[in-house]
């Protein structure tokens, strides 16, 4: 990392909650014995292949940024065995919701990262991903916190570095501000298609996609939700 690149970092923060209420004894335990096998460790260097992070043969590699409870991780894994996932979440409740899924279910094509995402990101090689998820995050609904929001001019640069030509980026939220946020900060990067012809194209959810638990508080206090696709180019 060069100088520059350290200075900016510095100017970089992670906003949201790291604990929730405490871990059970045995929640704990799930945590402490099964996140060292699937963590990510930024101090080695990037595996050749990428794809070599998992025990398992894939064809393609797929990030989801806060993935909260892990609903969508976990089923997106068991959906598409062939597809590498990496999860990042620092918030250790969710960490240990998924970790629990993990051994449950036995997905073995599942890594994660537990720190910011931008860090991950600056770890990842160039063209190395095929999809980047950002599905609900947080909105930070206050004008003064919008500066907070993920979507940036700087976080949509390190995602059209790590993505492969063609390459996905999905958005999802039922915050309309920030919808409209996503679109012109898309727009004005000029790294990005927005994927639409029409009104059905970002009001559809994404094929096989299952219902989380943002997405049904959504509905219950009257929030339509909105699907965003933008291909790299």
């Amino acid at each position: 990392m060069t100088d520059m690149e350290r200075r900016g970092r510095a100017t970089e923060a992670f906003f949201g909650r790291r604990k929730g209420k405490a871990l059970r004894e045995q929640q704990a335990e799930t945590l402490n014995s099964l996140l060292p096998a699937f963590l990510i460790d930024l101090t080695a260097a990037p595996p050749e292949p990428l794809t070599s992070l998992l025990p398992v043969p894939v064809e393609r590699l797929r990030l989801e940024i806060g993935f909260g409870g892990g609903e969508h991780l976990i089923h997106r894994a068991l959906e598409t065995p062939s597809t590498g996932f990496i999860g990042v979440e620092p918030f250790v409740n969710s960490m240990q919701k998924l970790l629990s899924r993990i051994g449950e279910t036995g997905a073995s094509n599942i890594r994660v990262y537990n720190d910011d995402a931008t860090q991950l990101l600056d770890w990842l090689p160039d063209s190395s991903l095929d999809q980047i998820d950002l599905l609900y995050p947080d909105p930070w609904p206050k004008r003064k916190h919008w500066k907070r929001r993920f979507v940036s001019k700087t976080n949509l640069d390190r995602f059209h570095r790590v993505l492969k030509p063609g390459g996905l980026f999905c958005f999802a939220s039922d915050i309309d501000t920030y919808v409209n946020w996503t679109l012109i900060k898309c727009r004005g990067h000029g790294g990005f298609d927005w994927i639409a012809d029409n009104a059905a194209d970002w009001l559809t959810p994404y094929e096989g996609w299952p219902s989380t638990r943002y997405e049904a508080k959504a509905r219950r206090e009257g929030r339509s939700s909105a699907y965003l696709t933008f291909k790299k180019i």
